[in-house]
């Protein structure tokens, strides 16, 4: 027996579902958009609007969550979600609640690669570390975030679409 089929038959039915290679690639196409997204905004608020680079941060992962939401919502969980609105505004402030843990950590990290890592990536005469330090926190968040979206919000590992999510 395989290592890897080893490890899926001591894990919970609740986490076997996050091994789905198609849903990991569609969460991370939808994540590439989601960094897109907030790297712009941090880049053009910080750079030709000048706002503090943690408040840019906060914004831009503020717009790219809608935007995966809604991105996901139609594409990456299709099949796990009652069309009535109150369940998908339900699952808007769920995907919010449960992505906390996840702006949390990014918003940390962020804030101790550019306050306490001194270094400097310059192109152009502009530095764009805190655009480095952006994507360095976005990616290690991305693997929260998919883990509890997956369980708490779409609750992958139920087989049938829940009408009350």
């Amino acid at each position: 027996m395989r290592l890897l089929d080893k490890f899926r038959r001591a894990i919970p039915n609740r986490v076997e579902p996050l091994f789905s290679r198609v849903r990991f690639g569609q969460f991370v196409s939808v994540g590439i958009i989601g960094a897109v997204t907030d790297s712009t905004v941090l880049t053009v608020t910080t750079l030709q609007f000048g706002f503090p680079e943690i408040w840019a941060k906060a914004a831009g992962i503020e717009i790219a969550i809608i935007v995966m939401f809604f991105i996901n919502e139609f594409w990456t969980f299709s099949d796990k979600g009652d069309a009535k609105i109150f369940c998908f505004i339900k699952r808007l402030g769920k995907s919010h609640l449960v992505r906390s843990g996840g702006i949390t950590v990014q918003l940390v990290m962020y804030w101790i690669l550019i306050q306490w890592v001194n270094l400097s990536v310059v192109i152009s005469n502009t530095d764009i570390w805190f655009l480095v330090a952006s994507l360095f926190s976005i990616g290690f968040a991305m693997f929260i975030n998919y883990t509890f979206e997956s369980i708490f919000t779409w609750q992958v590992h139920s087989s049938e679409p829940l009408n009350s999510k």
